[in-house]
C-alpha cells in the first residue's frame, strides 16, 4: 500500500460576490411564486420535459447551481425556496445549523454509482489504495475501505469547471465527482472510474427547504413535490425525452445528457424511519472523522408532513 501523499479534487464553490438570477420573488396579479433551486439544470429540465408544471397555481422562478454546495448556501440564506441535492451534503449543511428540512426523498435504483473516483486514461492508478480520493462522505468511505487516511492524501477544493481543467492537466491525480461532470469525464476526457458510490452510498437525494418557505408556503410546495414525484415516475420510461431537454436547457453534448440521466433521479420514497436511520448514520461519520464538531438530534432534518406527495 502507498504511504505516500496524493493530489486529489473536491467539489467546492465559494459564494463571494455570486448575483443569484431569479432568486427574488415577483409578484404578479397576487399569483404566488415558488424559487426552485436546481442543480446543473436537472430540476428544471426534468420538470420542463415531462410538462408536469402545466396548469400549476403558482409561477416557478428557476435559479441554476453547478453543485449542491452552492445550491444549499443559497438555500440556507433564503435566496431560493427548495431544491434537490444528494444526502450527504444536506446532512453536513443541516449539521452546521442551517435551517433547513427535507420535504421529500428520492431513492436511486443504482445506489450511489452515480458518484465516482475519476483517473485519466492512462493513469497507474487502478484502485483507491493506490491514490486515495474523495469528498467528505464518499471521501471517508473509500479511504476507509481502502486502509487509508485523509492524512494520506493532499485535498484540493475547487468549483466543477476548475476541477475539469486541473483534472484535465495533469494538475492533480484524481477527481471525485457526479452526474454530467462523470459523463464529460469518461466520454469526452477518457477518463476511467476506480471507485464509486455503490454500496457505500445510500442513492438517497432530497428535496431540500428552508423554515421560512416550509412556514409560508407549505401549499405551493405540497403541490410543486406532487408534481415533482410525478415527473420522476416519468422519468424512468422517458429517458431520451428528458435527456433532449437536458441538452437544450444546459449546452451539454446530447450523449453526456443521456449518460447524465441514465444515473440520475430516482423512485419517490416517504421520509420515514428507515431513512432517518441511514441518515443519522452519515450524521454519524462526519462526526466520527471530526468533520463536524457535533452532531444535531438528526429528527429535526426531515419534515414528513409533504409524505403523501410521493404517493402514486
Amino acid at each position: 500500500m502507498s504511504t505516500s501523499v496524493r493530489t486529489i479534487l473536491l467539489p467546492c464553490l465559494l459564494l463571494t460576490g455570486l448575483v443569484l438570477a431569479g432568486c427574488q420573488p415577483k409578484a404578479a396579479s397576487g399569483q404566488a411564486v415558488l424559487r426552485i433551486a436546481s442543480q446543473k439544470g436537472g430540476t428544471k429540465s426534468l420538470l420542463l420535459a415531462s410538462h408536469a408544471l402545466d396548469g400549476a397555481p403558482y409561477r416557478v422562478e428557476w435559479s441554476e447551481f453547478p453543485s449542491a454546495q452552492a445550491l444549499l448556501e443559497a438555500l440556507g440564506a433564503g435566496a431560493v425556496d427548495a431544491g434537490a441535492v444528494g444526502d450527504a451534503p444536506f446532512i453536513f449543511a443541516y449539521a452546521a445549523g442551517d435551517k433547513i428540512k427535507a420535504v421529500e426523498a428520492t431513492r436511486a435504483a443504482g445506489g450511489g454509482g452515480g458518484t465516482a473516483v475519476l483517473v485519466r486514461a492512462y493513469s497507474p492508478i487502478q484502485s483507491p489504495a493506490d491514490r486515495g480520493s474523495i469528498g467528505h462522505y464518499l471521501l471517508l468511505r473509500v479511504l476507509g475501505r481502502a486502509g487509508l487516511t485523509p492524512k494520506d492524501v493532499t485535498l484540493v477544493f475547487l468549483n466543477p469547471g476548475d476541477a475539469r481543467a486541473a483534472f484535465t492537466s495533469g494538475a492533480v491525480d484524481a477527481w471525485v465527482t457526479w452526474g454530467s461532470y462523470v459523463g464529460l469525464a469518461r466520454l469526452h476526457d477518457h477518463a476511467r472510474i476506480v471507485a464509486d458510490g455503490q454500496g457505500l452510498l445510500s442513492g438517497i437525494a432530497f428535496e431540500a427547504a428552508n423554515d421560512a418557505a416550509i412556514a409560508g408556503k407549505h401549499a405551493e410546495l405540497d403541490d410543486f413535490l406532487r408534481r415533482l414525484a410525478q415527473a420522476e415516475r416519468w422519468e424512468a420510461t422517458h429517458k431520451p425525452e428528458y435527456a433532449a431537454v437536458l441538452a437544450r436547457e444546459t449546452g451539454l453534448p446530447p450523449d453526456v445528457a443521456l449518460y447524465t440521466v441514465s444515473q440520475a433521479r430516482g423512485v419517490p420514497i416517504p421520509i420515514d424511519a428507515s431513512v432517518t436511520e441511514e441518515e443519522r448514520a452519515t450524521l454519524h461519520e462526519y462526526l466520527q472523522a471530526g468533520v463536524i464538531p457535533q452532531a444535531p438530534q438528526i429528527e429535526g432534518a426531515f419534515d414528513a408532513s409533504f409524505n403523501d406527495a410521493v404517493k402514486p
